[in-house]
């Protein structure tokens, strides 16, 4: 380990750091300020990252950005229709030894690296959306009985595509919890899109150099994470995020007959079939201690879970056919929440 490694980070540290790979990034994306921090976000807070957008807005270049700026291993898959497992993670194959002998040998698939892009994996079938599953939740891919061992940072991005849904597979609501944030890239405005064509039709190419040494990126990245981990929660944040998670929730008996005590909010209950799992509360809390460091602080504050919500919960909140019917949206649910569980506040 290096003398680097082995001093203890700062507030500090996290905050310099965190702005030098935000500030490469938008070398070459113009535009997108809170998505890319939304990225990184997820990145430091351990968890992985769905990103929809309309083409053409930056989604594969924002991803190869952030491998570049990182310095780590990247790979990219193109899902289609006709992908299989074995072609994420990975299959045996027959090899012929020097005596020859013939052995099966694992082969590993385009899942074994630190950064992987998942482009538009709402065309693959479920099967194969369900590949990534296991190396999302647990750092592992097992083949023919046997796992095998990825090596963190270990970061999924998965791009979506929400235009074209001919062909396409949604994600069960299930698949989109194990995403701890999920960001959308908006259309730029006139500005941005001056800007964007004068720094991708000149002669010149925007570079973004490595915050890091290749050797040291992995270590100085899991010791950032760790440093999220250690950021002070207090037990009246915790229920203030305990309690907005909450009031996604309807009222009213589930699908097991079971009563679900939610906040009793009119739109909520008119709009919503069920809100977000326990592991929207773990993303509150998560990005909430990346934000607090982001400002220089050791502890969570409320505005810190009030900010790190849309992106949190937004995507687990399932919507029933009158919210279809009336142009209701996930963002103005989660919004409607925000202001409801904040002025209970004491």
């Amino acid at each position: 380990m290096s003398a680097a490694l082995a001093e203890p980070l700062t507030v500090a540290d996290f905050a310099r750091t965190f702005r030098r790979i935000q500030g490469e990034i938008h070398k070459l994306i113009i535009g997108h300020e809170q998505a890319v921090e939304g990225l990184l976000s997820a990145l430091f807070a351990g968890g992985h990252v769905l990103i929809e957008g309309v083409p053409g807005t930056g989604k594969t270049t924002l991803v190869k950005a952030l491998g570049t700026a990182l310095n780590l291993s990247f790979n990219r898959i193109q899902f289609t229709v006709d992908l299989m497992p074995a072609d994420i993670t990975g299959t045996r194959v027959i090899v012929t030894g020097e005596d020859n002998r013939r052995e099966f040998t694992f082969q590993p698939g385009p899942v074994f690296c630190h950064i992987l892009l998942g482009d538009e994996i709402n065309r693959a079938t479920p099967k194969t959306q369900s590949a990534l599953l296991e190396a999302m939740a647990e750092l592992q891919v097992t083949v023919a009985g046997k796992s095998y061992r990825l090596t963190p940072p270990y970061f999924v991005m998965a791009t979506l595509n929400p235009i074209e849904m001919e062909g396409t597979y949604a994600l069960p609501e299930a698949q989109l919890d194990r995403f701890i944030f999920k960001v959308s890239l908006g259309f730029p405005d006139e500005a941005e899109l001056i800007r964007i064509i004068s720094s991708t039709t000149g002669p010149e190419e925007a570079g973004i150099q490595p915050v890091f040494a290749h050797a040291e990126a992995a270590g100085r990245i899991e010791a950032l994470k760790r440093l999220v981990r250690e950021v002070m929660v207090a037990p009246a944040i915790e229920q203030y995020a305990a309690r907005m998670v909450r009031a996604t929730q309807p009222t009213g008996a589930n699908f097991m007959g079971e009563r679900r005590g939610g906040a009793g909010d009119e739109i909520v209950n008119r709009y919503v079939s069920f809100g977000s799992s326990p592991r929207g509360a773990q993303a509150l809390i998560l990005g909430a201690k990346v934000r607090a460091l982001l400002d220089g602080r050791a502890n969570v504050a409320y505005e810190d879970i009030d900010a790190i919500a849309p992106l949190a919960l937004q995507h687990r909140i399932m919507l029933n056919y009158a919210a279809h019917s009336d142009a209701v949206d996930a963002a103005q649910i989660v919004e409607r929440v925000i202001k409801a569980v904040r002025a209970t506040r004491t």
